[in-house]
């Protein structure tokens, strides 16, 4: 099938990598020189292309699946509406208008749209209650990317990731060092975030559903960082519990909620639909950090 990756940085490119070895014709769609290079050293084929410009998209191919996989590069709730929702509606509108449009569309989405629900467990049911403008976007995305998708004769799916993780993204100082403030991790390996988004496309399910990805075992911060330090054999470190963190100065309010946020993902729909994962837990997901850091390793 054809693919193109609108977006495509640290899950798109291993989503391409993976949908290339499998006989698939691939497209990434970045702006940037330094993004089109890594596309091109992932082994596919590079667009520059703007999601917010619906001339500049012109120059990507015809598909047969979308994946939206761009980024706001971390910036705020209006930005993220500029992608995320502008950006996502503009692409919907170019490609639908093709003569060849797109049969599918992947969104990749994010659980901080849940908020809070006092460490129980969350799934596709849940109710989203997002806490901060940001996740509001997102939430607003999903809707765009099933309801609007849809208007359009496209058949849209949500991946729903949990915090991503992997290479250049193990962040092993943030837990080595601490303080660790207590909650839960929720978490999926990037090639399992991509391995799902492309299990879902070659095996043609979910479509106009939202499907969490996330991992097997939902981690206390606490626990994870202690069995960390213990593999890389380093003292445990400093731990704080979230009223110790909540009354530090100098917390944005955004801050504050993330903290107050809590709650563990499953993802037992992931595995309904057949899907097996990589790294089931960080213990496995973490193992090439942990020898990369350990000396003569």
């Amino acid at each position: 099938m054809r693919v193109a990756v609108l977006g495509c940085g640290y899950v798109g490119l291993e989503l391409g990598r993976q949908l290339a070895e499998s006989g698939h014709d691939v497209v990434g769609v970045r702006r940037s020189d330094e993004g089109l290079e890594a596309i091109e050293d992932a082994g596919f084929e590079a667009v520059r292309a703007d999601v917010t410009d619906a001339e500049s998209l012109a120059a990507v191919p015809d598909v047969d699946w979308l994946v939206f996989a761009a980024s706001s590069g971390g910036r705020g709730a209006d930005a993220a509406r500029r992608v995320y929702v502008d950006g996502l509606r503009t692409a919907l509108e170019h490609f639908a208008a093709r003569d060849d449009a797109p049969e599918r569309l992947v969104y990749t989405s994010s659980t901080g749209v849940y908020g809070d629900h006092d460490g129980e467990y969350v799934d596709e049911s849940t109710p989203l209650d997002p806490t901060t403008e940001k996740t509001r976007v997102l939430a607003e995305a999903e809707r765009v990317a099933r309801e609007v998708a849809a208007d359009h004769g496209i058949d849209g799916t949500v991946a729903r990731f949990a915090g991503l993780y992997g290479p250049d993204r193990y962040r092993l100082d943030r837990y080595l060092d601490g303080p660790v403030t207590e909650g839960y991790l929720n978490m999926v390996h990037r090639d399992d975030a991509a391995g799902a988004v492309a299990y879902l496309l070659e095996a043609d399910l979910a479509r106009d559903e939202v499907v969490l990805v996330a991992d097997d075992e939902p981690a206390d911060k606490w626990t994870f960082a202690d069995w960390l330090a213990q593999q890389c054999e380093r003292p445990e470190p400093p731990k704080r519990t979230k009223e110790e963190r909540l009354a530090d100065g100098g917390l944005s309010e955004a801050a504050r909620r993330r903290i107050l946020t809590s709650k563990r993902c499953s993802n037992d729909y992931l595995h309904e639909l057949g899907y097996s994962l990589r790294y089931p837990t960080y213990r496995e997901g973490y193992r090439a950090a942990i020898e990369a850091y350990l000396p003569g390793e």
